[in-house]
């Protein structure tokens, strides 16, 4: 089996930190969602994957995640000239994919327990599609997937405006070579992409056979704020305590918190779960539980909780909490004149703000 991952895409919902980054490269307990993606593939057992690029953020994916080796993987880049459709991407990857199934993954998706039994049940099973669903009280923002009591779908609806069945689909699907008539059949949508419900509907329309699997753990898109928050979270709540920093005696260490490479704690509080990035400094603050701070910050006379920092970050000499936050990279933030408030903020890339 192959993999696919699509990392395009413009990120609306995240910016301003995506007008300068790509959405899957926003980290989540400090890696970035991307990578999670491209380890759940890996530990399927899947390590050819192709990882479909934007022009605009190509390059950055291409830095980050290389030809693959540091995951045990081989990468090859397939590069979609504009946003055209999740189905766009299956159709620009047929010479890559060739005969053999594959994993299609979205890569701002986050599954906190992996996809190993939807893998191993889609390679041993003879079927042409699998379509990876998540119980909701109301999925009418998604598509949805209606069932028959064999499990077999049979039918997709993208944003229903009644309610039809509470199984939303996620971002991880699972095809044969079928899929390449489907995305080569069917008309772009209304709003000019080819989609892949239409896709998934043309594969049941014509009685192949398409199962669901309903995963019981945690999901998320994380293509908002909250999301990457939530998704932080999840991580944070399983992570295990490391130190490979430096922590003065005058600092406490509470809870589960990792210390990486070159991190400095001096007189402060780090209560976990929390992570503390390579060559960031902690002086002189409190670090709240579920707080990521990315490599190389300073935070300095101030206190933060429940919130992700970006790399090359400076938040120093607050006197309110900064609380629920994503703090963008090279960013700095500091006490200015006047009256102090609640903090409660996205800091897109390169700003600063005087507080």
């Amino acid at each position: 089996m192959k993999g696919l991952i699509l990392s395009g895409g413009k990120g609306t919902r995240l910016r301003p930190l995506t007008y300068t980054g790509a959405k899957q490269l926003v980290p989540v307990a400090n890696k970035p969602v991307l990578f999670y993606a491209i380890e759940d593939l890996v530990d399927a057992g899947v390590q050819a994957i192709g990882i479909v690029i934007s022009p605009e953020t190509g390059d950055q994916v291409k830095a980050a995640v290389g030809d693959g080796s540091r995951f045990g993987a081989r990468v090859d880049y397939i590069l979609q000239d504009a946003p055209r459709g999740i189905a766009h991407g299956i159709k620009i990857a047929q010479d890559f994919v060739g005969k053999d199934k594959f994993v299609l993954f979205l890569g701002d998706n986050f599954i906190r327990d992996g996809i190993v039994p939807q893998v191993a049940a889609f390679r041993d099973n003879s079927m042409h599609a699998q379509i990876i669903l998540y119980k909701m009280d109301d999925p009418s923002s998604m598509g949805v997937a209606v069932l028959d009591d064999a499990g077999c779908v049979t039918k997709l609806v993208e944003k229903p405006k009644q309610f039809i069945s509470p199984y939303a689909v996620i971002g991880i699907y699972m095809f044969d070579h079928h899929v390449f008539d489907a995305v080569n059949s069917i008309k772009p949508s209304k709003r000019g992409e080819l989609e892949i419900t239409d896709t998934i509907q043309y594969l049941i329309d014509q009685k192949l056979s398409v199962r669901a699997h309903l995963i019981q753990g945690a999901w998320i898109d994380t293509g908002k704020v909250q999301d990457i928050l939530e998704a932080n979270r999840l991580v944070l709540d399983v992570v295990e305590s490391k130190n490979e920093g430096q922590v003065d005696a005058e600092s406490r260490i509470e809870g589960r918190v990792v210390l990486e490479k070159g991190a400095v704690v001096v007189n402060s509080t780090v209560r976990g779960p929390a992570i503390i990035g390579e060559g960031t400094r902690i002086e002189n603050a409190f670090v709240g539980p579920y707080t990521s701070i990315y490599y190389s910050c300073t935070i300095q006379n101030c206190e933060i909780e429940n919130s992700v920092v970006l790399e090359n970050s400076k938040i120093c000499c607050l006197s309110k909490r900064i609380a629920d936050s994503l703090i963008g990279r090279n960013t700095d933030i500091s006490r200015a004149e006047g009256r102090t408030q609640t903090l409660k903020m996205v800091v897109g890339d390169y700003s600063k703000v005087g507080i």
